[in-house]
């Protein structure tokens, strides 16, 4: 199993905007969040990563093949100075258990250095056992976790739980 990481260039937001609506599919489990009249979620923030700086896009591919992506901006949901926050993370499901998304998320916290903020939904316990685990292995067990943040508000209104760490 051959996975890259690479970055989405503004020519291919259409294939991000499918991948999201999966990826939404997925969590309106936690958000229950209904789709609009079009049968979409839609995605707020997707321009935003083609006209607004600290934003970065990134495909997730296993042998070639898309298998996911991860969003990452600088938008910390406690105020405290950050440098990178964790927007979005998806990888598709066959590609699960797999290592592929631990492979993702070490790219990336390699690839940008500094102070990470992490936002997980309280109701996704997979999400949370996830990020828990590979931050505590990449920061040799070095972080902060903070429950029901009143400023990490998630789509839906419940409060999110929030990872701080250095990288």
């Amino acid at each position: 199993m051959y996975i890259t990481i690479e970055p989405i260039q503004k020519e291919e937001k259409e294939i991000l905007k499918n991948l999201l609506e999966k990826y939404n599919y997925e969590f309106s489990q936690y958000d229950d969040i209904d789709v609009n009249n079009l049968g979409l979620f839609g995605y707020d923030y997707l321009d935003s990563y083609w006209t607004e700086e600290n934003r970065y896009p990134f495909f997730i591919k296993v042998d070639g093949k898309l298998a996911g992506f991860v969003l990452i901006n600088d938008h910390p949901e406690i105020k405290i100075e950050t440098n990178y926050s964790v927007a979005e993370f998806f990888v598709v499901y066959k590609y699960r258990k797999h290592g592929v998304g631990k492979y993702a998320a070490k790219y990336i916290l390699n690839k940008f250095k500094g102070k990470w903020q992490v936002k997980v939904h309280p109701k996704n316990k997979i999400s949370e056992h996830f990020w828990r685990k590979i931050i505590d292995e990449y920061t040799n067990g070095n972080y902060e976790f903070t429950e029901n943040v009143p400023t990490a508000v998630c789509v839906g209104g419940a409060l999110g739980h929030v990872f701080v760490f250095e990288t």
